[in-house]
């Protein structure tokens, strides 16, 4: 195996000229979307790459106005601050500190974006030759801090190693950090068609879309034979990737898909984990019986996400991916999923567009959809992950709409050593919605591991959490304006009216730092 290419910033020109019919459509389509619904994502004027996507919210918008102010207008003399340095947390900035155990609000560093002159760590476009014609994308960061950790960043479905950028600049600083695009996502699309047409098996009325996107031919590459896009695939990727191009154990972070994908391969791959944190993690994936679990049930199935695709599946796909992929729907989802609506989605819009746009990218979309099951289940994952006593770290945005905290509980209730820290208001991706907590409890988590426990987990630092689910207010600055988050942290016995509070008391906090600023 070979380093195809590395190099700073995105690699945009590593795509087959195959490709050059996309830029011409993107050039052709100067439209004007309008907005999306009541509230949310409003995205305007698209020239190929460009545009704009924002959140609105009139009434959330004065309800955080409300709370900024009256932190802004009352004299915080409670409260930790910790500084901007990544070298170790320690008091400053601040006048009439106190202890943490008497803290009202711990504040926090924010995430490097270039406002206040910080860049954070540079950050590297690469590829990686896993098998002949799968060219595996990653960004990497950090690489010179030689005797820290490393720290693996798994995406969610529809995204990318783009989707990680606020923790590779800013934990880039003082870790290594890698974050891996899964092959049939993001930039780890095939270079070559997997299926093509061929032009004496071409009729004169082919279908256009067809004819213009791979994997709709009739008869299968080679090397791409046996290729199924599922978390299998997806599972032995990061094996290899670990053993061949990291070369040492790592950290695992999986949001979403990639949550259940950093499971499946810790559970299988203990050798090479040092920990595992779960992002909202998706506790299901696959709809198509696994043909090694359940093989007899399998065979019902015809077609498991191979190529060439079925024409009936070719058909189905076409009008899906219609829909999915136009910029409203996209923009659509990014407004339900993202609950802090502060949050700049602009870049991760574009590169998801950017991605819809590969012609390979409809082919590989029912690939994932059709393909079958993993061999073992989220739960039993988990099982054999604790049973390998393979540290686990829990972070969950309270308010996703589609991982629920019920599913995070549930998680935490089969082991209930792990750490649990529950965030709001934070959606279904925390870790771009408020960088900054997720940044802060992932440092001091790996922390705490790699000092065998003699520096304490993040907010676990005073008798009381060992109790009960315990709650803190995280603040930061994020674009010269104050944010304000609450994180309760729930520890390894925690009751029925722990989790019942766990909604109740964010809601009713927010809401009185509304009240009294009025």
């Amino acid at each position: 195996m070979e380093i195809l290419a590395c190099g700073s910033g995105p690699c945009s020109q590593v795509v087959d000229t195959k490709w050059k019919f996309v830029d011409k459509t993107l050039n052709s389509r100067q439209t004007r979307f309008p907005s999306v619904g009541n509230r949310g994502v409003s995205y305007t004027n698209t020239n190929s790459r460009s545009g704009s996507v924002r959140f609105h919210d009139n009434k959330e918008q004065q309800r955080d106005l409300a709370s900024l102010s009256s932190l802004g207008g009352s004299k915080r003399i409670n409260c930790k601050v910790y500084s901007e340095s990544y070298e170790g947390y320690v008091i400053g900035g601040e006048e009439d500190v106190t202890d943490i155990s008497d803290a009202t609000n711990i504040v926090v560093p924010g995430v490097p974006d270039g406002s206040n002159g910080e860049s954070g760590a540079p950050i590297s476009s690469c590829f990686w030759e896993w098998k002949p014609k799968l060219n595996v994308h990653y960004e990497k960061a950090g690489c010179e801090n030689v005797d820290s950790p490393n720290v693996l960043f798994l995406p969610g479905f529809g995204v990318g190693s783009f989707h990680y950028e606020k923790q590779m600049k800013d934990l880039g600083r003082d870790t290594r950090v890698w974050a891996l695009d899964f092959l049939g996502q993001g930039l780890s699309l095939p270079f070559e068609d997997p299926a093509p047409h061929y032009k004496e098996r071409a009729t004169s009325n082919a279908n256009a879309s067809s004819s213009s996107s791979w994997g709709f031919g009739d008869e299968t590459e080679p090397w791409a034979t046996k290729l199924v896009y599922s978390i299998d695939l997806w599972q032995e990727q990061v094996r290899y990737f670990i053993e061949e191009v990291i070369g040492e154990p790592v950290y695992v972070v999986g949001n979403s898909l990639g949550g259940y994908v950093a499971m499946y391969f810790a559970a299988l791959n203990p050798h090479l984990v040092k920990g595992v944190t779960l992002l909202n993690a998706t506790p299901f994936w696959g709809f198509l019986p696994n043909p090694i679990k359940n093989p007899g049930l399998a065979k019902l199935f015809p077609w498991a996400g191979t190529f060439p695709l079925p024409a009936n599946v070719r058909r189905l796909t076409e009008l899906v991916w219609e829909k999915i992929s136009d910029p409203t729907s996209i923009a659509e989802v990014l407004n339900q999923v993202y609950a802090e609506r502060s949050t700049n989605v602009e870049s991760v819009f574009s590169r998801i567009i950017e991605t819809t746009r590969h012609p390979a990218a409809a082919a590989a979309f029912a690939s994932i959809m059709f393909a079958p099951q993993a061999e073992l289940s989220f739960s039993e994952a988990l099982s054999r992950c604790r049973k390998n006593n393979v540290p686990i770290c829990l972070m969950y945005g309270k308010e996703d709409p589609w991982v629920k905290p019920l599913w995070g509980l549930q998680v935490k209730r089969q082991v209930p050593e792990a750490p649990y820290y529950q965030i709001s208001p934070a959606g279904h991706c925390p870790h771009d919605e408020v960088p900054e907590v997720i940044n802060f409890l992932l440092r001091g988590w790996i922390r705490n591991l790699e000092s065998q426990g003699s520096i304490s987990l993040p907010l676990l630092d005073e008798l009381e959490c060992v109790q009960h689910a315990n709650g803190r207010e995280l603040e930061f600055m994020r674009e010269g304006s104050r944010k304000l988050v609450t994180v309760r942290f729930f520890s390894s016995r925690f009751s029925l009216w722990d989790s019942i509070r766990s909604y109740i008391k964010p809601r009713s906090k927010l809401r009185n730092s509304a009240t009294n600023s009025q």
